[in-house]
């Protein structure tokens, strides 16, 4: 994992003009990013917090419309490598599955 970006592959791309989309990189947010939002309802996954935090913080960058149109399992998996920059490292220590490094 890097400290800065988290990538995930979509399980159902998005059409993006004549291209589709295969993977999105979510990046740390800035505080900036997290303007107008509460963290309250970023950390405990609200729908509304994150469809508008996710076009902020990924390249490509996904537009709202695109963001609606996720996959609830692609956009569950955004949200978590989203989540996981809001904590610090040695919170995530134990985290990490059995025979990785």
């Amino acid at each position: 994992m890097s400290d800065k970006t988290q990538k995930t592959r979509l399980s159902a791309p998005l059409k993006n003009g004549e291209k589709e989309i295969h993977e999105i990189e979510v990046t740390k947010p800035s505080v900036g990013a997290l303007r107008g939002l509460k963290m309250t309802d970023v950390l405990q996954m609200d729908v509304t917090a994150l469809m508008t935090l996710l076009p902020r913080v990924t390249r490509p960058a996904l537009t709202p419309d695109q963001v609606a149109a996720l996959d609830p399992a692609d956009f569950t998996d955004l949200s978590g490598k989203l989540l996981l920059f809001f904590a610090r490292p040695e919170q995530l220590e134990g985290l990490a599955p059995q025979g990785s490094a």
